[in-house]
């Protein structure tokens, strides 16, 4: 069987030789730690505390605002020193939770159940749901709303999104190194739930050692199988994840149940399993801080609420001056000029680079070349797309599908005329969804 694909996409330098090898180590934060309301898609969480609360180490502090929202846990012990509006990476003020930590790390109790076959399926998704579990790939979707679809009976595949295409990241390939059984186990129980679903762990071919690892440890499991892909960006994307495993399509009106698939992530697979059989909630993230600026490369599991400030320290700082820092990776990651901000529930990584290429480069006019077409891999024109943003023409852009656009940045990568294509494209869609929502 070939490796699974789909049309377009790009190869850009993927810089992991820089974390890839460097074990997972805990990093126990120090001082003060920020816990916005708003950290996954949906109602922002409410806050269970007031200030000079002192809380525990696994202690909700804040409940779910809604169905769609997700609880957040203090992953430190100590005293709760302000509830106020805190700076987040994405540059705006939230709502959020200090805490300054005791050093002391004092725990509540957690209640294991190994044997999730003496749990219902409406048990093993309110503990997903109490443990605050969202994709920790970046979207931050509450997991319960994901693992509740109207016909869970219609459900074909589960799909472990194993790729990590992102250049630079590791967090997810360290995590599968280390910790492959927390992968499958995180697996079995979304498996238990959808009962005619087979469940498939989709690893890029540029991890050969994840590939053998996984295939030998599910050889005797009738319903999990391991699917190697192409190494390309965006094989990560959940639509080309979809196509590449299934040959099934979505579109920005459907979700991937609608193709009979879920998706998740390696780490969100891991939360799954530590809510579920441990009866842990969501505390933790593996983080890489990495990039030709670092002083030393690390993947790290850090405490949710640590700064990245503290983190880029943990990691040796840096070996020269960084011209960019950016939250995630350099495609679709967001530039941070303020190191001061709590890492969430989605941050993935630090990228510190010693060159901000993206303003190297004039931006000069379009040649008509046809490269970002071929790299788009949802089929789109994005230098036409560009234009009708440019010229604020909302009614054509929506008629040439430029709500299809995943933002995933190929297109810019791929583009000689240094155009912000998706940059431009991105802007509109925000526009045009913000128009739809006030209507």
């Amino acid at each position: 069987m070939g490796l699974g694909t789909f049309k377009g996409g790009v190869h850009p330098y993927n810089g992991k030789e820089l974390a890839k090898d460097k074990p997972i180590r805990e990093y126990r934060p120090k001082g003060e730690l920020v816990f916005p309301l708003s950290q996954h898609i949906g109602a922002p969480a409410k806050a269970l505390v007031s200030v000079g609360d002192t809380v525990l180490r696994g202690q909700k502090i804040a409940e779910a605002g809604g169905f769609v929202s997700s609880p957040i846990y203090s992953s430190v012990s100590g005293k709760v020193k302000a509830i106020e509006k805190r700076r987040v990476p994405t540059g705006g003020m939230v709502d959020s939770i200090v805490i300054e930590s005791d050093g002391a790390f004092l725990e509540v109790g957690f209640m294991e159940n190994h044997d999730i076959s003496s749990l219902s399926r409406d048990e093993i998704i309110s503990k997903i749901q109490d443990a605050g579990v969202v994709g920790l790939g970046g979207a931050g979707f509450p997991t319960h709303v994901k693992l509740s679809p109207k016909e869970p009976d219609k459900i074909e595949y589960i799909i472990a999104n194993c790729a990590e295409c992102e250049p630079y990241l590791t967090s997810d390939y360290r995590r599968m190194k280390e910790n492959p059984e927390l992968v499958i186990s995180g697996m079995e129980i979304v498996l238990s739930l959808f009962p005619n679903a087979k469940g498939v762990l989709a690893v890029e071919d540029n991890k050969p050692d994840i590939i053998e690892t996984f295939s030998r440890m599910i050889k005797r499991h009738e319903r999990i199988s391991v699917m190697p892909l192409v190494e390309k960006y965006p094989q990560g994307g959940e639509r080309q994840l979809i196509h590449a495993v299934t040959g099934r399509d979505i579109n920005s009106k459907m979700l991937p149940a609608d193709a009979g698939c879920i998706v998740d992530n390696v780490e969100t697979l891991v939360a799954i399993h530590n809510a579920v059989k441990e009866g842990r909630p969501l505390m933790h993230q593996i983080f890489t801080v990495t990039g030709d600026a670092a002083a030393e490369p690390a993947n790290l599991l850090i405490y949710l609420g640590t700064s990245y400030a503290e983190l880029l320290e943990a990691a040796g700082g840096l070996k020269t001056e960084a011209k960019k820092m950016i939250s995630g990776g350099p495609m679709m990651g967001f530039a941070l000029f303020d190191l001061n901000v709590p890492t969430t529930k989605t941050a993935s990584a630090l990228l510190c680079l010693t060159k901000d290429e993206a303003s190297l480069y004039e931006t000069t006019a379009c040649i008509n070349c046809g490269r970002c077409v071929e790299a788009c891999p949802e089929n789109l024109i994005p230098s036409r797309l560009a234009d009708y943003s440019a010229n604020m023409q909302k009614d054509v852009f929506e008629k040439w599908y430029g709500l299809e656009c995943i933002e995933c940045g190929s297109c810019t990568y791929s583009c000689p005329a240094r155009r912000h294509l998706a940059q431009a494209i991105g802007s509109m869609k925000k526009q045009i969804l913000a128009d739809k929502r006030k209507k």
